[in-house]
Formats: C-alpha cells, structure tokens, sequence
C-alpha cells in the first residue's frame, strides 16, 4: 500500500506531503490544476517512462519520495532481496532528477537502477486509463490476465517443465545428429588413418629406440675397416707372429748366452702374452662392429615411417599410439551412432508427448476460463450501461513454447451486428474505460497487495453509469488501495479518502497544492463538480445526496 507521496521541485510543485490509506482515495479538481502532474511524479520515483525535462523552472533539481507498507509475502520483497537491497517491510523509494538531466535512484537508502525501480512498480502499482498502455490494454498481457484469472500454478508448471524436458531433448538430439554426420564426412579418413596405424604399430618410446641404434650402425661402418687392419697388424701375421719367431729364435741361443736373454725372453713373453690379449679384445671389438646392411635399411625405414606419420597427423611419434585410441573411439562412436540416434529420437518422441499432454490440459483449462471470464465481464456491463455490449476472450493456437500452444487476445463488438475487434481499437474513450473496470472488478483477487490507480477512468460517463463506476472502484478498494483521479461527483462522493488539487499564483509563479478535504469542504467540491463554479444550493443539495450515498 502507499503510505505517503513527497514531491519536492517537481514542475509546478515546490513541496508537497501527501498522506494516502487503504480504501478508496479520491483526487479531484479543475483541468489543468495539477492531477496529471501527481501521477507523474509517482511514476518518476517508479522508473516509468515519463516526461524527460521534471524540475521546475530556477531549481537546481526535483525530488519525489513515495513509502510504501510491504505484507507478508509480497512480491517486492523477493524483487529487494534478489537486488541485495535491505529486506524491510517499509520501503522507501526516493529518486532525484538533476537541472542537467541526470537521475539517481536510491531503494530504502540503498543506490539502485532505473531497472530495479522498474521491476518494484510490477509489484507495487497499477496504472489504468483510456490510454493506458502498461495495465490490460496491452495485448502481449492478455495470456496473463486469463492465465491469472484460470489460477492453476500446476498445469503452467507442468507445461513449463515438459517444454525444458523436450527442449533439452531435442537440443540433445540435434547435438548427436551433428556429431554423426561430421564423423561420417571423415569416415574414410578414420577408417584410412586408423588402418595405417594399426599396421605401423608404433610404440612409445621407439622413435628415440630406433634412432639410438641407427646412429651406432652408422658409426660402425665407418669405423670397423680401421679396426680390421689394426688387428692384421697386431695379430698372428703381424706383430704377435714377429714376437713368437724372436722368442723362438732368442731360446734356441739363450744357453750359449751365460744367462744374458733369460730377462729378455722374460720380457718378450710378457710382451707376446699382452700382445694376444690386446689381439683378442679387438677382434671382440670387430665381432660386436659387425651388421647386417640390411638391419640399418630396416631399422631407417621403420624410423622414418614413424616420424613420417607423426609429421602427418601433427602429433609427436610418442603420441602416436594415444592418437591411435582417439580414432579408434571416434569411429566407435560413429558405429555405435545409429543405435545412439535410436535412443534420442525415442526420448525426443517421449518428451513431445509429455509436452503434448501438459499443452492440451492447459488449453482446455483455458478455453473454459475465457468463457468464464466472458460471461463474468458481461455480467459486469450491464450495470455500467453495456449490456448490449459483447467481450470475447479468443483462445488460438500457436507454436509451441514453454507458456503452452495458445495466443490469447481479448476482443469486443459494442454494438449488436457489429463486427468484433481488439479491445483497445473498437471502443471508445468511455466503453474502453467502463471494459476496463469490468475486467478488472473480474481479477480483483489477483491484485491483493497493489495500489491501483484509475486516471480519469469515468471521463465519458455520467449519472447512473458514473455512479456503477464509482461503486466498482468502491468494491475494489475494499481489503486493498485505489487512487482515483475523477471529474465525476458520482465517483468523488462514494471515496473513503477526498483530496483537491488547487493551482495557484505565488510571487508570479504557478504552484500547484493538493489538500485534504473536510466534511464540509467535500460537499462544496461534490457540489463544484456538479455545478461549476457557482455553486448553489441545489448543487450542494445534490452533492450531500451523492455523499449519503
């Protein structure tokens, strides 16, 4: 409910207070004194698109404050929480707008977005007039009036937790079909690729294996010719062979010498004994130099075929074998793909009939709440002069989405014969008003904890319909709030709460007062309303006759 409205330097407003209750609260007053401007301030404060220039003239900026009282479980407070603002059952809106343009929000002391302000007003009030274009005029509503009007949370729950189901099923589905098919574009690449490795067989760590060995066969070639006539040299033929002819030829004499070759051969018997060892050690050496040629082609040819094939696939030759795997499971899939294709088109097929289910009970649920809520906004025309009047509530199909299959839009013909149309263009500025409140009166339940606010909703009518108005604003406002801005004496007199708004000129400036009424000063205004300017006794005759109800 909103408590109190303080506007400061707002166009033709210095400062005013204003104090609003629960019930009916009625605001009254000549054209042009200001009315129009209140509901600019308090939709300033909301976040509503409005007027871009609002300080008034020689101000530095304009101010507006509303306060509002929150119940328990209202909706704004999941709005404050889940924009980290202080949860408190006062909530306090104040918003600046500075001579430069620039505007600053802040939510019970807390700085806050033009977006959080806007998402707050959703919860808090309700505009309705000839041109509203926010409340049940908008046709992209319309769903959401039924909808609310239908109030069964289970079947929209249903509906919206099918839609999820069958749109991750689908997505799934699209998902694995995209797979397959760019699996299948490389199927013979796979199937190629995979081939060749399984035949290479590439192991880790064999690339540097093979390498290793190449390397040695290629140093013993060149080395092992070298060795080979080292050893004829020192061998038997060579200088091994030369050592045993000296020693045998030294021994034959050695007894003849007195003693003088007996450390000789000594030392030559060493030397021939080293000699035959050093002969055996390099012909070891040769033995371990010797290969097959063939060996060394076989060893470069394997070596280069890994090396060849990592170059190809972008991969190191160790990778290869974990690539291997990778291709071999790509195709796996690909083989294993139909059957995987089987299993999400059945979960897809099982999720559109779960979905189709859950739209269906939806649809039925809301042809019959359009004609419920037909014959009640009919029932609602006749004591506002409309009985001849016709409200259709169309319910069509549409693609499917997560609200369900259905396009709701609500249509009327206002005169017998004549075609039908949609609400906010076949009716007048005072049928539209009057379709509206019907309409309203019908979802009254569904507005508790909203202030609603009809600007000028009774302009058009007058006597014994302005009187129907007045009383079904009266029945709305009951256990809620309503802010009436009325010309009607029919509409102010049945107000729990009378306000007039007066324009007056102060040091040559225009400043526009709202003043709470008195008994008193009530009937005169019922009575201006009704008279004009002179108000006469009849007038107030009259007006204490509209009050007594």
């Amino acid at each position: 409910m909103l408590r109190s409205l303080e506007i400061r330097d707002i166009l033709i407003i210095d400062h005013l207070e204003l104090g609003f209750q629960s019930g009916l609260n009625v605001l009254t007053g000549e054209t042009g004194a200001g009315k129009s401007i209140l509901l600019d301030s308090l939709g300033f404060v909301l976040g509503w698109r409005g007027r871009a220039e609002l300080v008034r003239a020689g101000a530095e900026q304009g101010e507006v404050t509303a306060v509002f009282d929150l119940p328990e479980g209202h909706a704004a407070l999941g709005v404050l929480e889940e924009a980290g603002v202080p949860v408190e059952h006062e909530l306090i809106l104040r918003r600046v707008n500075r001579s430069d343009g620039r505007k600053t929000a802040w939510v019970n002391d807390r700085r806050c977005s033009g977006e959080v302000l806007r998402a707050l007003s959703e919860t808090l009030v309700e505009l309705h007039g000839q041109h509203d274009d926010r409340g049940l005029l908008d046709p992209k509503g319309h769903m959401t009036v039924l909808d609310a009007f239908l109030d069964q949370p289970k079947l929209h729950k249903a509906v919206a937790s099918a839609w999820t189901e069958l749109s991750v099923a689908r997505k799934s589905l699209k998902t694995l079909k995209a797979a397959i098919a760019a699996v299948r574009e490389e199927e013979e690449f796979l199937r190629h690729a995979v081939a060749e490795l399984d035949c290479l067989d590439p192991q880790p760590g064999e690339e540097a294996t093979l390498d290793t060995v190449r390397r040695k066969m290629q140093g013993a070639e060149k080395i092992r010719g070298d060795v080979a006539r080292a050893h004829s040299m020192i061998g038997f033929e060579g200088a091994e062979g030369v050592i045993g002819e000296a020693i045998r030829w030294l021994d034959g004499v050695s007894a003849q010498a007195e003693g003088q070759l007996d450390a000789p051969l000594a030392r030559l018997s060493r030397a021939l004994e080293e000699m035959g060892e050093a002969s055996a050690g390099v012909e070891n050496c040769l033995d371990n130099l010797e290969f097959n040629s063939t060996d060394l082609e076989n060893c470069e040819e394997r070596l280069f075929a890994i090396r060849a094939l990592a170059r190809k696939h972008n991969v190191t030759p160790d990778e290869l074998g974990v690539f291997a795997v990778e291709l071999r499971d790509r195709l796996a899939g690909l083989d294993a793909g139909d059957a995987q294709l089987g299993e999400a088109r059945t979960a897809a097929q099982e999720a559109d009939t779960q979905y189709d289910g859950a739209a269906q009970a939806l649809s039925d649920a809301r042809g019959k709440a359009a004609m419920a809520l037909d014959q009640a906004v009919t029932t609602e025309l006749a004591p506002l002069k409309m009985e001849r009047a016709v409200f259709t509530t169309q319910v069509s199909e549409t693609p499917a989405t997560g609200t369900g299959r259905d396009a709701v839009a609500f249509t009327v013909a206002t005169n017998p014969g004549a075609p039908s149309g949609p609400l906010n263009k076949i009716a007048s500025g005072g049928e539209l008003s009057r379709f509206l409140l019907a309409l309203k009166v019908c979802l009254s339940n569904e507005s508790q904890g909203i202030t609603m606010i009809f600007d000028e909703i009774d302009r058009g009518v007058g006597g014994a319909t302005a009187d129907a108005v007045g009383r079904r604003l009266a029945s709305l406002a009951e256990g809620g709030q309503v802010l009436v801005v009325t010309h009607s004496p029919q509409v102010a007199a049945l107000g729990g709460h009378h306000w007039r708004v007066e324009k007056h000129v102060v040091n040559e400036a225009t400043l526009s007062t709202v003043v709470p009424l008195s008994p008193d000063e009530r009937t005169d205004e019922i009575a201006r309303m009704i008279s004009g300017d002179t108000i006469t006794d009849e007038a107030r005759a009259a007006a204490r006759s509209l009050l007594a109800g």
